[in-house]
């Protein structure tokens, strides 16, 4: 049954008043987010998250990755939910929408649900899936790759952050190790809503993304190994540089992915030099390669390419080598059927609207492999993220919540 109405619409003041209160969570120190998982301002965002929940009529399942599911009721206890959301923690200096305008829009879809006393055949849950960034344990979406039997639940609760903190005694630390069995839960479909992360829309002049596929990518974490030294008293000749190969290989990233065009990117990301002195020569350097395309032979042959780069460089400079694999997901093609219900609301709905690919790794590119999954997105300006000076408008937000709401409505099936 297709969704009530082209009249329904999402309370937009209080869907950006929610947003904005949770933004104080966690402050950045230049206008946006600093709320990492698992820390105490990560803790801080789900207790308020969980009261507005709670508050709305839902209740809530944890599960023992911590993630979080708030359930309002349907009509057949027998139906399979519809799942939406997304994530609440953020990069070190994240934007105050990253992730989080998924979560509390899909809270306001239930809260707009309750005001208009629509009921619905199917359950409706709303998600905080744990860790989606994986800024301080990688990799990315950790916690929907345990949920999705990508990863172990073993392998997920021994990662360990840059201090050396582990991720299950930390999540333990902030109380929020649920007793659900990761991944037991059975869905009907899921939708995520989230800020297109790039440039397109906004530079297309379109109300919202219609996500198709998403890109898969690697991260190839590489360390080289030289030899510390003076800056000043070791000759150019005698040296053996592990940040000069780190230069050549950042180089070589570049031209591979630019060889590859289009619909390829690669860049080197996070970057640890050592001993990090201003008069030493690096002896030991560790980076991470971050390479994508939602085209499989692409980044298989960039992977490749990368590897073979490196230790070409390495050998030429005499260098040790070693790649470790940090993260990996095929490249996605989200389910027909939703990304028709999207592709529809927007359309009942007057807003103009396109086919897009995401650039970036969500949660739904794990729950994909497991359910029905598609995506949604509304612009960003200038596309920037993971970046505090993130912004979009109310109007956006409202624009793709309500997509939101039109397409969970119809997939989820109105009753009388």
């Amino acid at each position: 049954m297709a969704a009530p109405g082209e009249n329904l619409r999402i309370n937009s003041a209080r869907l950006w008043d929610s947003l904005m209160e949770m933004a104080r969570i966690g402050p950045g120190v230049a206008g946006g987010n600093n709320r990492q998982t698992l820390t105490d301002a990560d803790n801080e965002g789900r207790h308020l998250f969980r009261g507005w929940c709670e508050a709305a009529g839902m209740t809530m399942g944890v599960d023992t990755m911590g993630n979080m599911f708030f359930t309002r009721p349907g009509a057949d206890p027998d139906a399979l939910p519809v799942y939406m959301g997304s994530h609440l923690d953020t990069q070190p200096t994240g934007g105050k929408y990253d992730g989080v305008l998924g979560v509390l829009g899909a809270l306001e879809v239930v809260r707009s649900l309750n005001d208009l006393g629509v009921k619905t055949r199917h359950p409706i849950v709303v998600t905080n899936w744990t860790n989606e960034e994986g800024a301080r344990f990688a990799p990315a979406m950790l916690a929907s790759g345990v949920f999705a039997g990508i990863h172990t639940e073993e392998y997920a609760k021994a990662r360990r952050d840059l201090d050396g903190m582990v991720f299950g005694e930390e999540l333990a630390r902030i109380g929020w190790v649920g007793d659900e069995v990761t991944g037991a839960r059975k869905m009907h479909a899921m939708f995520e809503l989230h800020i297109e992360q790039g440039p397109i829309l906004e530079a297309e002049g379109k109300d919202i993304g219609v996500v198709t596929h998403g890109q898969g990518l690697w991260w190839l974490e590489i360390t080289l190994t030289g030899k510390d030294a003076h800056t000043g008293s070791t000759p150019m000749h005698m040296r053996v540089n592990a940040g000069l190969g780190m230069a050549r290989i950042t180089e070589r990233v570049h031209q591979i992915a630019m060889s590859h065009q289009p619909n390829a990117v690669g860049a080197v990301g996070q970057v640890k030099v050592f001993p990090n002195s201003r008069n030493v020569i690096p002896g030991k350097v560790v980076f991470t390669v971050d390479i994508r395309s939602p085209e499989q032979a692409k980044l298989d042959a960039m992977k490749a390419e990368v590897i073979r780069a490196a230790h070409a460089v390495a050998a030429e400079l005499g260098l040790g080598c070693s790649i470790e694999e940090v993260g990996h997901f095929d490249p996605v093609t989200f389910d027909p059927g939703l990304v028709a219900a999207v592709r529809g609301a927007a359309e009942r709905l007057g807003y103009s609207h396109m086919d897009i690919v995401s650039g970036a790794g969500h949660d739904a590119c794990w729950i994909n492999r497991v359910a029905p999954t598609t995506m949604i997105m509304c612009p960003c300006v200038d596309g920037l993220s993971h970046n505090e000076a993130e912004e979009i408008s109310p109007e956006w937000a409202a624009v793709g919540t309500d997509v939101l709401l039109h397409a969970v409505l119809e997939t989820a099936e109105v009753v009388a």
